[in-house]
C-alpha cells in the first residue's frame, strides 16, 4: 500500500493524500519520504499549478507516529527532525498555491503541514490540535512561526499553553484557517479553491509568496533552534512521562 495517494481532481491541480487510515494518517518515515518526493515533483512539473494536501478516509492526520519516538537516540532524533524539516522548507517557499483540506482533525505534525499551506479549508466539525506540552515536547514542523504569523504571538502562546482542540470556527476567527465549510464538502471546496488559485499568474504568485515570507525575517522558521529544542525534549524524561500518560489516558505528572 502506498503511503501517499496522488491524482488530479481538476485541470492543473495535483492532490496528495496521506494514506495510513489504519493509523489516522499518522506521519511516519515512509510518509515523510513520499511527501517530500511528491512535493519536489509537483514543484518541477509545469502542468501542475496548485496542490491540495489532505488525508485518505476523510481524516487529515493524527500527527507524528508517537510509538516510533519512544526511546529514540539523539542521532536518530536529529535525523527525524531533518526529515520533517525537508518538507517544512519545501512548503514554506513552495512556488505554487497549496491548499490544505482538513477533515476531522489535524494534530501535531499534521497541523504543522496544514498551517504551512497558503489556504486552509476546514470542515465545521474538524479541529486543530497542538498537544505538544502535554507530551513533554515543543511545537515543531515550523508551528511556532506559522501559528504566530497567522494568529499573532499572544494568541499563539495561549493556543500552545492551553493545548485544547481548536474548532474550525475558532480557527477561522483566529486566522489559523481560511474557510469553515460543511463537513462532507471539504474536498469539493478545496478543489474549487485550487482551481481558482491555479488560474493566477504563476511567476507573480511565486514572487508574492517570497515577499510575504521574507517580510517576517531573514530566518523566520528558526528550524535549527526548533530541532535542538525538540531533540532535547524527545530524549528527555518529560517525554517519557508525557507518552506514558497518553497511553494510559491520564493527565501527565511532570512534578513527581
Amino acid at each position: 500500500m502506498s503511503e501517499l495517494l496522488m491524482d488530479h481532481p481538476a485541470p492543473h491541480v495535483r492532490r496528495l493524500l496521506i494514506n495510513r487510515p489504519e493509523a489516522r494518517n499518522a506521519i511516519n518515515a515512509a510518509v515523510r519520504d513520499a511527501l517530500c518526493t511528491a512535493l519536489i515533483a509537483a514543484s518541477d512539473d509545469h502542468s501542475v499549478r496548485a496542490v491540495i494536501i489532505g488525508g485518505a478516509g476523510g481524516f487529515f492526520s493524527a500527527g507524528g507516529d508517537l510509538p516510533s519516538m519512544v526511546g529514540i537516540a539523539p542521532a536518530a532524533a536529529q535525523a527525524r527532525m531533518a526529515d520533517g524539516h525537508r518538507i517544512v522548507d519545501l512548503l514554506w517557499m513552495f512556488p505554487k498555491p497549496v491548499i490544505a483540506a482538513v477533515e476531522r482533525a489535524a494534530a501535531g505534525a499534521g497541523a504543522g503541514i496544514a498551517l504551512l499551506a497558503d489556504r486552509v479549508v476546514m470542515g465545521s466539525g474538524a479541529t486543530l490540535l497542538f498537544p505538544f506540552l502535554r507530551l513533554g515536547l515543543v511545537p515543531d514542523w515550523g508551528l511556532v512561526r506559522s501559528v504566530c504569523l497567522r494568529a499573532g504571538q499572544a494568541r499563539a502562546t495561549q493556543i500552545f499553553l492551553d493545548g485544547k482542540p481548536v474548532s474550525a470556527e475558532a480557527a477561522v476567527a483566529a486566522g489559523l484557517a481560511d474557510l469553515d465549510v460543511e463537513d462532507g464538502t471539504v474536498m469539493t471546496r478545496a478543489i474549487e479553491d485550487a482551481e481558482r488559485l491555479a488560474a493566477l499568474p504563476q511567476q507573480a504568485f511565486a514572487r508574492l509568496k517570497h515577499l510575504l515570507r521574507q517580510s517576517s525575517g531573514t530566518d523566520p522558521l528558526n528550524l535549527a533552534l526548533e530541532a535542538e529544542a525538540q531533540v532535547a525534549c524527545l530524549t528527555g524524561p518529560e517525554f517519557v512521562e508525557g507518552y506514558a500518560a497518553f497511553k494510559e489516558k491520564r493527565p501527565p505528572d511532570f512534578i513527581k
